[in-house]
């Protein structure tokens, strides 16, 4: 499978952040992309590159979140040669390799204080001073970041460096959560699925089934793109027959009737720990589907259905594990199929 580099989408709020990044690119800026995980941050960060005057210099990308607090300093600026224990030799940071270039900090609000401090002087100054030495090194680097975080809340709570945070976010692009990409959902599934059905030898994409694509609607993906591509490409391997509509898909992979059974404090137990006269609060039941409803027997018939089609998919139907996981009787759940058309 080539390397994942497109933008694939057509709503409105995703085509504004890729057009942002675009005219951002040709400006010799910081530029800090916020989004959750799996919205496709680090592909903002390529074509900011790319399509900068820089495109032709390195582009050296850097994992905050990976780098031990003691080391990060290290790697961000290099360092001498006996500067710790284990230097042997002298080392560039990743500061000198993306020199002329463009550097990606992912991750960028797991960094210590101390390293945001260096950051801060390499930003403004455009020198570092590898570990173990006292002569600043001229560079000459774009800085692009990434996080997850509320970077403004992180300042609040003195987390992070204000004068950081004004230096690097002379842009920011916010890139929205694939549930807020209207219409989007189905066009990557399609895109997905056609690549899957390649690689597996299909001789053609018979696209998806009916109940597939209500599943997709209604499930809030909170792994965003990311997650999309698992779930799609685990249904088509899956299916049984390349000539039908895919139309079962499993969210969760960890699903399974002979799970390992999660311990958990019983109802006795965590009644004890309230003060005397308390009420123990019962088990939250699992939420619907989000969003505007107005047909409420229809959404709730809809939402019964999924569930029964997830569990059923589940125990590789097998209607009595399925009624023993659901807490339904036999004929219960035999009734629930043939209600909703799934016998």
């Amino acid at each position: 499978m080539e390397r994942e580099t497109q933008f694939i989408g057509q709503s409105a709020a995703f085509q504004d952040a890729v057009e942002r990044a675009s005219l951002a690119a040709s400006l010799d800026r910081p530029v800090l992309i916020i989004g959750e995980r799996g919205t496709g941050k680090e592909l903002i960060a390529e074509r900011l590159h790319r399509l900068s005057t820089r495109w032709d210099r390195p582009y050296v990308i850097m994992n905050c979140a990976a780098m031990p607090e003691t080391l990060i300093e290290s790697e961000l600026f290099g360092h001498e040669a006996g500067a710790f224990t284990g230097a042997t030799r002298t080392r560039a940071g990743r500061f000198e390799e993306a020199d002329g270039g463009t550097l990606f900090l992912d991750e960028l609000a797991t960094m210590s204080m101390g390293a945001q401090e260096r950051l801060l002087r390499a930003v403004e100054y455009g020198e570092v001073t590898r570990v173990g030495s006292s002569r600043p090194i001229r560079v000459d680097v774009r800085i692009v970041a990434a996080t997850n975080e509320h970077l403004p809340a992180l300042v609040d709570d003195n987390r992070f460096r204000a004068d950081l945070l004004d230096r690097l976010s002379f842009e920011v692009i916010t890139l929205p959560p694939l549930r807020a990409r209207e219409g989007d959902i189905e066009v990557l599934a399609e895109y997905f699925g056609t690549r899957m059905a390649a690689v597996l030898g299909w001789d053609e994409w018979p696209g998806f089934g009916p109940r597939a694509l209500a599943a997709m609607e209604g499930h809030d993906w909170p792994g965003n793109v990311r997650e999309l591509r698992n779930v799609i490409e685990r249904g088509i391997y899956r299916w049984a027959d390349p000539s039908k509509p895919v139309d079962a898909l499993s969210f969760d992979p960890f699903a399974s009737p002979w799970q390992p059974a999660v311990r958990k404090p019983t109802a006795m137990t965590e009644a004890a720990k309230l003060p005397a006269g308390t009420p123990a609060e019962a088990p939250t039941p699992a939420a619907p589907p989000s969003g505007a409803v107005t047909d409420l027997r229809a959404t709730v018939d809809a939402y019964e259905k999924q569930i029964l089609a997830d569990t059923m998919a589940r125990c590789r139907f097998n209607q009595k594990i399925a009624a023993e996981a659901l807490g339904l009787s036999y004929d219960q759940i035999r009734h629930a199929l043939k209600k909703h058309g799934l016998n």
